[in-house]
């Protein structure tokens, strides 16, 4: 857990710098409408003021807001002597929002801040909950200070005005943005995001959107026209916004909290995959497999040791074989083989139980590690300090089946021939059915796909899926011998490439398993490459 405490002063008040270059791009198209009132609800030092006076001649009222006073003082400087119509409110946005005599706005410009949930204050906190309540949309406290930002923007924004701003991509794919996501959709006409594949803010180490919408007028009933454009390079910010905007294609959507990683496949490629999902064996993975947690010891680094440390302080009996980690893993088959293999190499692959044994019964090497860790004060960490004895880790427990919480290329269902235990680095799978014939099937292009969808971006690209996430992913219910799980593992363990070894398996299972034209599994197949390659933010797509 990252704790309030620990953080820096520029990633508790969310402050990451917009370059010249993007608060053009999306002034000029927010005030390409003739607005004469503007609003920036966190304006730091500026840098969409400079835009904004620079049109001329520029809006009538500009206004901003932003709590820090010193740069609150540096965009006010941008805007000239304070007046009604040029002004920094020096404030919490969201506290600004709440005022009652709070004028609309024309167009709403800005970058608002990245701040998690627990990081504000107890005041913004209930403000946002309570934001959330009076438009009856899902509340979360995983949510981050943007995305209530966006909706009390709208709520500022007059019939026909427009918002453009820079948001994390969170906004496709994340549980917590469904609320959000929800609300642009039930509040406005057109919604385009830009997503460039290059970072615009390096420092944040988290990939950001270009979000330009449209509010619909009151008595409008169509679905909202969701677009979403993706751009290898930063060359779009040279071209004219209302023009790209003009010549984007919409498609009608209507509100709801779902994600929106399904715009980014073209029209055939929708198609192709809702074929797919047509067939009579498609299921959904919670049709065949229960997902669960792994094992939450509250102090992994204590429980999960390599053998030196067992051999130490003697602790072979209370020792036992785990693993949670993608390089623990190099095919799909966890064994005694390829745990040894792992033991040899010095990697954590025990798991330490000592159960609810006291103290003092205890062997003398059991002993003096959990002292080592009363020491450390492991003993009073929230997850451990609420077990008696806090050694004592509550749900141990294997399944035949695991799943890593984070991938690269692709998850993978691993058959847990060793018994092993996970810890919360993966979760426990019980098939429904036969569980070899579930790791086997898994792997094929649709699955990816669903997941490249369902799941969401995680720092350095990898890919993140939760157990709701993982229960909807479209798995073939297919018949996998033995000996086929046993050479696709041996596959993997070889590193043939993973992307032949869709193709290959998306033709076995899906065109001659399942009868799904080829022309559909090509389709869906180059869809999840290019997805994964955005995930990845590689140059290229896969070839054809």
């Amino acid at each position: 857990m990252k704790l309030k405490a620990d953080q820096t002063y520029d990633k508790l008040r969310g402050g990451y710098y917009t370059p010249a270059a993007v608060a053009r791009f999306l002034t000029t198209w927010a005030l390409a409408e003739g607005a004469q009132s503007v609003l920036e609800p966190s304006c730091g030092d500026g840098a969409f003021f400079h835009q904004v006076m620079s049109v001329d001649p520029p809006p009538e009222i500009v206004h901003g807001v932003e709590l820090d006073p010193d740069e609150a003082q540096r965009a006010q400087a941008v805007l000239g002597e304070e007046t009604p119509q040029r002004r920094v409110f020096t404030m919490d946005f969201l506290q600004f929002a709440d005022q009652a005599d709070q004028p609309s706005y024309d167009a709403v410009v800005g970058n608002p801040p990245y701040i998690r949930y627990q990081f504000l204050s107890t005041e913004t906190q209930e403000l946002a909950r309570v934001l959330y309540a009076r438009h009856g949309l899902p509340f979360t406290k995983h949510l981050n200070a943007w995305a209530p930002f966006v909706i009390d923007s709208l709520d500022r924004l007059k019939p026909g005005g427009r918002l453009a701003m820079v948001i994390p991509a969170e906004l496709l794919n994340v549980i917590h943005a469904g609320g959000l996501r929800q609300f642009l959709l039930q509040q406005c006409a057109h919604v385009l995001v830009i997503e460039p594949q290059q970072l615009i803010f390096e420092e944040a180490l988290q990939g950001t959107v270009l979000l330009m919408a449209v509010k619909r007028h009151v008595h409008s009933s169509e679905d909202c026209a969701l677009s979403i454009r993706h751009e290898p390079t930063h060359d779009f910010l040279g071209v004219d916004p209302s023009a790209m905007f003009r010549a984007q294609p919409f498609m009608p959507t209507a509100a709801s909290p779902s994600k929106w990683m399904q715009a980014l496949l073209s029209h055939d490629e929708q198609a192709a995959y809702a074929r797919i999902l047509g067939l009579p064996q498609m299921r959904k993975f919670h049709e065949l497999a229960e997902v669960s947690v792994g094992i939450v010891t509250g102090a992994n680094k204590f429980f999960l040791v390599p053998d030196s440390v067992v051999e130490e302080y003697d602790l072979h009996e209370f020792a036992h074989a785990m693993f949670g980690r993608s390089n623990h893993v190099p095919g799909i088959v966890y064994d005694r083989a390829v745990h040894e293999t792992n033991a040899s190499r010095g990697s954590t692959t025990n798991f330490l139980r000592f159960g609810a044994v006291p103290f003092g019964e205890l062997p003398s090497g059991a002993q003096r590690y959990i002292l080592e860790g009363e020491r450390q004060g492991l003993h009073e960490r929230y997850k451990c300090r609420i077990r008696t004895p806090w050694y004592d880790v509550p749900s141990v427990w294997s399944t035949a089946l695991g799943l890593l919480k984070r991938s690269h290329i692709v998850p993978r269902l691993i058959v847990n021939d060793a018994g092993a235990y996970t810890t919360d680095t993966a979760y426990r799978i019980r098939a429904r059915g036969d569980a070899v014939s579930l790791a086997g099937g898994f792997l094929n292009s649709v699955t990816a796909l669903g997941a490249e969808m369902a799941g969401r971006s995680y720092g350095g690209g990898v890919l993140e899926l939760v157990p709701s996430e993982i229960r909807t992913l479209p798995v073939p219910e297919v018949v996998v011998t033995r000996e086929e799980l046993a050479h696709l593992d041996s596959r993997l363990r070889a590193r043939d490439p993973v992307e032949d070894l869709l193709v290959e398996r998306s033709r076995l299972l899906l065109c001659e398993g399942l009868g799904a034209e080829v022309g559909d599994v090509v389709r869906v197949h180059r869809a999840w490459g290019r997805l994964m390659a955005r995930r990845l933010r590689s140059p290229s797509g896969l070839e054809e």
